[in-house]
Parts: C-alpha cells; sequence; structure tokens
C-alpha cells in the first residue's frame, strides 16, 4: 500500500487518506442520525464510531471498505449507547433525589406532610384550569422534561415550546396565589 510521498504502509497497517475518507463519511453518518441533545458530542461519537471500525478492519485485513449501511448502523449503535449512558447517569441522579426526598419526608412532621398534599392538590387543581397547550408544556416541564425534549415530544417549535411553559408557569403561580398557596 502507498502511502503520501511514495511510502509504503507496513502489511496491516492504514494509510491516512483511508482513514481521511472513512471519518468523513462516518461524520456525514453521525451527523444524519444525532439527535440535538447530543450534538456537544458528536466529534466523540465520530471517535467512538471510527475505533469501532478501525478495530472491526483489523480482524479484516486491514481493508476500510465498508458499506453506507454498515457505518450508519455503527454511528447509530455508538448514539444509542451514549443515550443509555446519560439515561443510566440521569437515574442515577434521580435516584438520589429520590433518596433525599425520602429522609426529608421521614424528617417532615405532619403539618408539612398536609401542606405538601394541599399544595399538590392545588398545582393539579390550576392545571386543568390552564389552556390546553399550556398545560400540556407545563406539565411535561414539571416532570422534568427541558423545553428542548418538550418540543421534541409535543412535535411544536422550541420557541413555541418555549413560550407556552413559561407563560403556563406565570399562569400557574398566580392561580396558585389566588389559592393562598406558594409552593
Amino acid at each position: 500500500m502507498a502511502l503520501a510521498g511514495g511510502a509504503v504502509a507496513p502489511v496491516g497497517s492504514i494509510a491516512d487518506e483511508e482513514v481521511e475518507v472513512l471519518r468523513r463519511r462516518i461524520v456525514a453518518a453521525v451527523w444524519r442520525t444525532c439527535p440535538a441533545r447530543l450534538t456537544a458530542q458528536l466529534e466523540d461519537l465520530v471517535q467512538t464510531v471510527l475505533t469501532q471500525l478501525t478495530l472491526s478492519s483489523r480482524r479484516s485485513e486491514g481493508k476500510l471498505h465498508f458499506s453506507s449501511t454498515y457505518i450508519a448502523k455503527a454511528a447509530y449503535g455508538a448514539i444509542v449507547d451514549e443515550l443509555r449512558r446519560i439515561g443510566r447517569r440521569r437515574e442515577e441522579c434521580l435516584d438520589e433525589a429520590a433518596d433525599a426526598l425520602e429522609i426529608a419526608s421521614r424528617e417532615a412532621g405532619p403539618e408539612a406532610i398536609t401542606a405538601s398534599r394541599e399544595i399538590a392538590r392545588g398545582i393539579r387543581d390550576c392545571l386543568t384550569r390552564l389552556v390546553q397547550s399550556r398545560r400540556l408544556a407545563v406539565a411535561l416541564y414539571i416532570q422534568g422534561c427541558t423545553v428542548p425534549e418538550a418540543a421534541r415530544v409535543l412535535r411544536w417549535s422550541a420557541k413555541k415550546t418555549e413560550n407556552l411553559v413559561y407563560r403556563g408557569l406565570v399562569d400557574l403561580r398566580a392561580c396558585l396565589a389566588a389559592k393562598g398557596l406558594k409552593p
């Protein structure tokens, strides 16, 4: 295999040109399948797929000739793995938060528990009084979805969802204040 400058690559090694061509194909595949929330990790995902494919090529006599479908599947697999890692991290955070709430609720007296239940009832009642679009956006937001995640779930633009969430929160606070509740 000839390298730039006429040098000959050792048997089983990969030319830089081949790697760069493969890398460009991987970038395109990752870019096509990568969700917006992972764009910050785009380069990491590309490196993961490139590493997988180069290791695979070493097992198959050093050839870097992969079909577009194979590259797309490798990119998809790397993205799914990253989403699972993020999900596990989020679950660990939620478990820690649940433990903290459980400890706090054990320490809370009957008055605090009653007040908490009253606020929960007030929130549910106030949510039912919101306009449906605001109710949907605020409900997802309260459940922990970010505005971009809520926009994807509801299939609305990010700006529309952001406006509905924040206007809905203003309405929710006003309704709770009218009931004499302060969350």
